[in-house]
């Protein structure tokens, strides 16, 4: 069937993670212009995350017996609305709220997207497919913040407004390449309706496929070796990215350092993460996957520290241009593991299992970074993700 699909998926998620990762910062800086301090700007960031929380482990197992593909154009229009809304918002609590709207959406598409993946890949391919399948969001990730700076000027409030606007705009555009993404066959052994000469076959592969997903409860999925590590080391890695996008602009109010400023600084971390995952399949062969996430984890960990530090703004790019290069190692390797340790037929389930602790992640982290910042300054939950990103290694080491 080609890769033409996989290409497709990545564009679409560029658009939507471009999206997000446009609409974040902008999310912060229109709380700041609300009246909001640290603690609350946690608080906003966190129900960003909360929606999703509940929301993973059944929008799994639906996926488990079905097709992945109507997730897709679902996520599309919630993050759109969320975005849109959030711009119209005049209170705080509205912002939260329209945030979590937005958070839904992303994880509806990204549970879609991911157990296409899943299903369309040869267990030889994992690793490059799902590495180039990250590419999108790291795409996102890179152009999102560069806009956001762009837009965002002096007045905060009105010119959030118009960047959340614009990234609503932006998350709308992944209609256009949401077409032919989910192949029969992907269908078909989730039970989907298939060709009447493969009927027989099909509707019996989709029938114990149902059965293998009935029989893996999520403390069986949660034994299996491989799978807590797998979730704990996406954990940290998201939970650092997450951090990174929502305090940024934080640490450029208390600094001095302009929006447009942090923005670039947000997108070098982002390009490094592209370049990671380019040359994802070189460096395990050369390397090992275990060695690669340990060492990649160990030493994030320490820059992420290291932004505790007052840089200058020089210092601070070198800082994440080489921390987005080590934490592009751990989202692609951590679905891997996941998938391949998962029980047969409930590898949608322990993927959304792994998404759950992506939103615990972003739930608590935010909300402590705030309370951090509040008691011990801006520079505080950057040494907290250190210390996080240092635990990951030791469960990749676990692991084994």
């Amino acid at each position: 069937m080609g890769r033409g699909w996989l290409l497709r998926l990545v564009i679409a998620f560029g658009c939507a993670q471009g999206a997000v990762s446009m609409a974040r910062p902008a999310v912060s800086y229109r709380a700041l212009s609300l009246g909001a301090d640290e603690r609350a700007v946690g608080v906003i960031a966190g129900v960003y995350a909360l929606l999703p929380l509940f929301a993973a482990v059944p929008l799994g197992r639906r996926t488990d017996h079905g097709r992945c593909a109507p997730l897709l154009p679902l996520g599309v229009v919630l993050i759109a609305g969320g975005c849109a809304l959030s711009g119209t918002a005049g209170s705080l609590g509205a912002l939260a709220a329209w945030s979590g709207l937005m958070g839904l959406g992303h994880l509806c598409f990204v549970i879609g997207a991911q157990s296409i993946v899943a299903r369309q890949s040869a267990p030889a391919e994992q690793d490059r497919n799902f590495g180039h399948f990250t590419i999108g969001a790291s795409l996102g990730q890179l152009v999102g913040p560069l806009a956001a700076g762009a837009l965002i000027g002096g007045d905060t409030g009105a010119t959030s407004a118009l960047a959340l606007a614009v990234s609503a705009g932006v998350a709308a555009a992944a209609f256009t390449s949401l077409w032919r993404i989910e192949h029969h066959r992907s269908a078909d052994t989730s039970g989907a309706p298939t060709a009447p000469t493969a009927a027989g076959k099909a509707g019996k592969a989709g029938k114990d496929g149902a059965a293998t997903a009935d029989k893996a409860p999520v403390s069986r999925i949660l034994r299996a070796r491989g799978v807590p590590a797998g979730i704990f080391i996406s954990l940290a890695v998201l939970s650092a990215t997450d951090v990174l996008t929502a305090y940024l602009p934080v640490v450029g109010e208390h600094r001095g350092i302009a929006p447009a400023a942090v923005g670039v600084l947000l997108s070098l971390r982002a390009g490094a993460t592209i370049a990671c995952r380019l040359v994802m399949d070189p460096l395990i062969r050369l390397v090992g996957r275990r060695p690669l996430v340990v060492g990649t984890c160990l030493l994030a960990g320490v820059l992420c520290a290291g932004l505790a530090l007052p840089l200058p703004v020089w210092a601070l790019g070198v800082t994440l241009t080489l921390l987005g290069f080590c934490l592009g190692v751990g989202q692609p390797l951590s679905m891997t593991t996941v998938v391949r340790a998962a029980p047969a037929g409930a590898r949608s389930t322990a993927l959304a299992l792994r998404l759950t602790g992506n939103r615990l992640g972003q739930v608590v982290a935010p909300a402590a970074a705030g309370l951090v910042t509040g008691v011990a300054g801006v520079g505080a939950p950057f040494l907290t993700l250190g210390v996080l990103l240092v635990g990951a290694a030791g469960a990749a080491v676990r692991a084994g």
